[in-house]
């Protein structure tokens, strides 16, 4: 079953193109790398299909469906540079915005809305920090609180920009094994990501963008010198170590 369709989408700034024809398909239950150069347009992309920038054209649609930003069946994690971690509430409150569109915004979190937040924040590892101000967080314990804060949204298909950015190794390990339990039970998980070293271990598809789909299929398919040149145009010392495929 294909999760996501995105057909001919283009977004434009001030009129100059940042996507231009867009068009893939992806199947369901993958976890699918975003890669491409600085510049090449893969947050607009992301927030071109969660309908948080206007498109000049195309089509979406998740599991077989139109999107619509109020589906409950889409979860994001934006970057984390984005957010305004000075904003005065704690852990706890963060995971348990997730469920709002499951309660609706006016209504205070269930008793088992709590119960589920504690268990997200439990299965990143953050149960012990659930009354921590969210200030007061590294930027890996930040960036495990807002997975746990997607978990809770209990979502089919999950969005997430550049996750692994700014964490310790021992963060890294355990999210891509929290994206491979996602996978496992049978959810679709795509990631911005910019590590090219990486990419074989961690995605089941892979999608190269500079403005346009360069590549989008299988890892061991896609992930060639012949494409990586095409998307970073020849200028990556990796390219010399991975060889021709």
């Amino acid at each position: 079953m294909t999760s996501i369709n995105v057909h001919g989408l283009t977004v434009a700034y001030h009129r100059k193109p940042v996507l231009s024809d867009v068009t893939f398909e992806l199947p369901k239950g993958v976890i699918i790398g975003i890669l491409g150069p600085n510049g090449a347009g893969k947050t607009t992309l992301m927030k071109a299909i969660l309908g948080l920038v206007q498109r000049s054209t195309g089509e979406v649609s998740v599991l077989g469906e139109a999107y619509s930003p109020k589906s409950n069946k889409v979860g994001y994690v934006p970057q984390r540079g984005t957010v305004d971690w000075d904003f005065p509430t704690d852990a706890l409150d963060v995971v348990r915005m997730g469920r709002y569109r499951h309660t609706g915004w006016f209504r205070l979190p269930s008793k088992k809305d709590t119960v589920m937040a504690l268990d997200c924040l439990k299965q990143v590892g953050m149960e012990g920090f659930a009354g921590r101000q969210i200030s007061q967080l590294s930027g890996g314990q930040q960036q495990r609180v807002f997975l746990a804060r997607a978990l809770a949204q209990d979502t089919e298909v999950y969005f997430m920009d550049e996750p692994f950015a700014g964490v310790d190794a021992a963060t890294e390990k355990s999210i891509i094994a929290l994206l491979t339990e996602l996978k496992d039970q049978g959810k679709t998980v795509l990631v911005v990501h910019h590590d090219l070293q990486t990419v074989t271990d961690y995605f089941d598809w892979t999608l190269l963008l500079n403005r346009r789909v360069i590549a989008c299929g299988p890892t061991e398919e896609v992930f060639t010198t012949e494409n990586l040149r095409s998307t970073y145009g020849g200028k990556l010392a990796f390219l010399d170590k991975i060889g021709s495929r």
